[in-house]
């Protein structure tokens, strides 16, 4: 149930999550750096890291339309908006062998946290998430050809080697409420009774 904040929170969660994992020493004192990128970065990429490119946010399919949050005046937002962020984690190094070393490394990372929790994304922008909320991280399929019309159309550059995620399911709040009002409730109150 997030605010419009959600996406970039997101992303910049599982920036986090490879920033804390990485040790120098794994990589020979190789320093890397992690980056949410946007095509124009991709004119002058990082020299060693990992960049993450969201290209494509498409509506939940398996969710549909979660009842907005309650709030504790008893009044209910509008219907929240399920998200799936599909992103491009991107190895990048001079060398080759330190390339597929990095990508090795940044799966295995993502692997091992499938789950962001609420604290997590909340890192970068505190309250963007409710504290019992998680969104779910997975490789996923891209085909070759539309790895390739990603790097030619929308980056412009020569080919990286990149690995296809996404993020599942990101639930937009809506600030709006739903279009009713309140309930008026019967008052009661002592009276005279008035014989027939």
């Amino acid at each position: 149930m997030s605010g419009h904040a959600g996406i970039a929170s997101t992303l910049e969660a599982v920036v986090r999550v490879l920033r804390a994992a990485y040790d120098p020493a794994d990589f020979n004192g190789a320093v890397l750096d992690f980056q949410v990128y946007v095509s124009d970065d991709f004119t002058h990429p990082m020299e060693q890291g990992v960049s993450l490119f969201l290209y494509r946010i498409y509506p939940n399919g398996a969710v549909r339309a979660p009842q907005g949050r309650l709030l504790p005046d008893g009044r209910r937002q509008r219907n929240k908006l399920p998200l799936d962020l599909h992103f491009l984690a991107t190895a990048w190094a001079r060398k080759a062998s330190l390339q597929h070393e990095i990508a090795g490394w940044m799966m295995r990372v993502l692997e091992d946290n499938t789950v962001l929790t609420a604290d997590l994304l909340n890192a970068p922008r505190p309250g963007v998430f409710q504290p019992d909320e998680t969104v779910a991280l997975t490789h996923t399929d891209l085909s070759v050809e539309d790895t390739f019309r990603i790097w030619d159309t929308v980056i412009d550059h020569s080919y990286q080697l990149s690995v296809p995620y996404v993020a599942r399911t990101v639930e937009i709040e809506s600030p709006r409420l739903q279009g009713w009002g309140q309930v008026q409730e019967r008052v009661f109150a002592p009276g005279t009774l008035v014989a027939p």
